[in-house]
């Protein structure tokens, strides 16, 4: 990267990056002229060159980063390598997370790691290094994304919504160590989303859903990812700590 692309460009890194939500963001963060630091978890040229193509991005406006979070000590290495070629990274958005559902009465010590390790242990891994170079540089936006059931919880998700629960708490403590430089940590919980995963689930299954939703609709992957751009926005520097619920009335804290 050039030094007047670092000096001119705000940088954002998104973990997630290639699935539904994190597209949508991607998209709204080239909209305003970032340059996207994207993770995924190998390096597979042939899938984000498709992923640019098909969404009309530019690639050149990406940096993509392999990060294997299995692998904490070489992921956080390449982590820091990454993010020292900028001068600045404004913003960090964290949309990654996998599910493993079963009854807690059924579910195996695997299922349950390897949830908490990817969507829990994970944010150490990642946030860490960008945290602590927010800190230094005076600014800093970062934007975790839980889920309706790190709030209210659901049946066959133990994994998941402790997960996703523990995120709440981990962005709120990481508010408090953020302020007095700058950099804010706050939530956006989504509730159901309209993602290509969501398109396989079978219609009568997905009006059963709808109706527990006063709006009666799914969230747009857009509509999560506007939230996440107020939160990285100067509107938003005075908002911290906070979760952001985005789930039409579903689950109202």
């Amino acid at each position: 990267m050039s030094e007047s692309r670092a000096e001119s460009q705000k940088v954002a890194m998104v973990t997630g990056a290639l699935g539904g939500i994190g597209t949508a963001i991607c998209e709204k963060l080239l909209a305003k002229g970032y340059h996207v630091i994207a993770t995924l978890s190998k390096e597979d040229p042939e899938r984000t060159k498709k992923w640019c193509d098909d969404n009309g991005f530019d690639s050149s406006r990406f940096e993509f980063l392999a990060v294997d979070l299995s692998d904490h000590e070489t992921a956080m290495a390449n982590i820091q390598k990454t993010i020292d070629k900028y001068d600045n990274i404004y913003a960090l958005i964290n949309g990654a997370g996998i599910t493993r559902d079963s009854s807690f009465k059924k579910m195996s010590f695997e299922q349950w790691k390897q949830v908490i390790d990817t969507n829990l242990t994970s944010l150490y891994t990642i946030v860490h290094p960008v945290f602590v170079k927010m800190l230094a540089q005076k600014e800093g936006r970062v934007v975790n994304i839980s889920s309706i059931n790190g709030l209210r919880g659901q049946y066959g998700q133990t994994n998941y919504s402790a997960a996703k629960a523990g995120i709440i708490g981990f962005t709120k403590a990481l508010a408090y160590e953020g302020a007095t430089s700058s950099v804010t940590a706050n939530v956006v919980a989504p509730g159901y989303t309209y993602t290509p995963m969501v398109e396989t689930v079978p219609e009568h299954i997905m009006n059963k859903i709808k109706e527990t939703i006063p709006m009666n609709r799914l969230a747009g992957a857009n509509e999560i990812a506007a939230t996440c751009m107020y939160l990285i926005s100067d509107e938003a520097i005075f908002v911290t700590g906070e979760t952001i619920s985005v789930n039409g009335g579903q689950y109202m804290s």
